[in-house]
């Protein structure tokens, strides 16, 4: 066993299972572990997927979202033990693979249509 092997077994033990299926335009609610003293919370950050980038334990997303008029973006590591859970609330109907054309746009045109997946 070279050491490449050693290191994708490892990685595979780190990463997480249970998580959706996420694409760029979905509107999602991550739950993220947040230590204030000593007790920890789970904060949730809901916004748009503008981004998706790497694979594998290096994947990551990048969330926007607007509070109080001024636009917010977070990435998060998908597989961080930081990263409690993640919903999505809806998807996203797109056409781009990054959405970086939303951060020059204001109030109604943030807007993403809905996707509806056909069940057939």
């Amino acid at each position: 066993m070279n050491a490449q092997d050693i290191i994708r077994s490892i990685e595979q033990e780190q990463m997480k299972t249970d998580l959706p299926t996420i694409h760029v335009g979905d509107l999602v609610r991550v739950g993220v572990l947040i230590q204030e003293g000593g007790k920890t919370r789970t904060q949730p950050f809901e916004g748009t997927v503008i981004a998706k980038r790497h694979g594998g334990i290096n994947e990551t997303i990048t969330v926007r979202r607007v509070f109080q008029g001024i636009g917010v973006e977070r990435v998060f590591l998908l597989h961080s033990p930081r990263v409690k859970d993640i919903k999505i609330i809806r998807r996203g109907k797109v056409r781009r693979a990054k959405l970086y054309y939303l951060r020059d746009r204001v109030g109604k045109a943030t807007r993403v249509q809905e996707r509806f997946d056909r069940k057939t």
